[in-house]
């Protein structure tokens, strides 16, 4: 399979990397990158990878929507229902299935991770941040909202009175800031994002796939409903993992006094 917009690598066994490399647009939102990318995520899943790394190149992370669409001569939507239709719509299903997905999602953010690229990595569970790089929802200065997902998952991140901030003054925010606010699992040297990402990704693969599938489903839902059911979807996820082989491998280990190995989950990443 091959991409204009992005690469899809196998950095270590069960770990799958998309990179953005459209370096020249600051890996800017294009139909064809929105496309590829879910190409790519669709290989991911069908090689049974167990971490996915989505990273950028150059200066950006992603900058985010593709501004020339919407003025000048690559102008492409002739009115507000198809620009949400084909493209504003497009990136918030893109995103809510990245979030979705049964497998772990880090956001190795190298740049400038803006707008809908911002939107972007608060979509993936973890985020390592390059210490040089700044994120925001800048898009009040282009008379624009974000549309995919930022206002609420910032929101729900950093609470009211900080997202407030950060959004209606279209503030960009540094990685210490970022990290400090909860957004980062790391902030590292620019040189180190690959490798921080890698080995954040090696330590989830320590992990039961399965009990990894359940915990991420249950902090989700617990973000959606009440607390009761969301209780009563904990228990149901924890019911689920109950004698299946990642069950009784970690048990085992525990009682063994060993490391639990829960095997790679690979097909096809030659």
């Amino acid at each position: 399979m091959t991409y204009s917009t992005l690469s899809l690598d196998w950095p270590g066994a069960g770990i799958g990397r998309v990179r953005l490399t459209r370096e020249s647009e600051m890996n800017s939102l294009r139909l064809e990158l929105l496309e590829e990318l879910d190409r790519a995520i669709d290989a991911v899943i069908a090689a049974r990878a167990r971490v996915l790394v989505i990273t950028g190149t150059g200066r950006a992370f992603c900058c985010g929507a593709h501004l020339k669409y919407f003025a000048g001569p690559e102008r492409v939507f002739t009115d507000r229902f198809e620009t949400r239709d084909r493209y504003f719509g497009k990136i918030a299903r893109l995103f809510d299935r990245i979030e979705a997905i049964g497998i772990p999602v880090i956001a190795a953010v190298n740049g400038f991770a803006m707008g809908g690229g911002f939107e972007l990595a608060l979509a993936c569970d973890f985020r390592i941040l390059a210490s040089t790089a700044r994120v925001g929802l800048p898009e009040a200065r282009l008379g624009a909202t974000p549309g995919a997902g930022g206002v609420q998952k910032l929101a729900r991140y950093v609470g009211r009175g900080k997202a407030l901030e950060w959004i209606m003054l279209a503030r960009h925010v540094g990685a210490v800031e970022a990290a400090a606010s909860g957004l980062a699992y790391r902030v590292v040297e620019p040189d180190e994002v690959d490798d921080a990402s890698l080995q954040l990704a090696q330590d989830l693969m320590a992990l039961s796939p399965r009990a990894l599938t359940q915990c991420k489903a249950s902090i989700h839902v617990s973000g959606d409903v009440d607390l009761r059911s969301a209780r009563r979807f904990g228990v149901e996820a924890l019911s689920a993992l109950v004698d299946c082989d990642d069950w009784r491998e970690g048990m085992s280990a525990f009682i063994e006094k060993r490391q639990p190995n829960f095997g790679t989950s690979l097909k096809g990443n030659d």
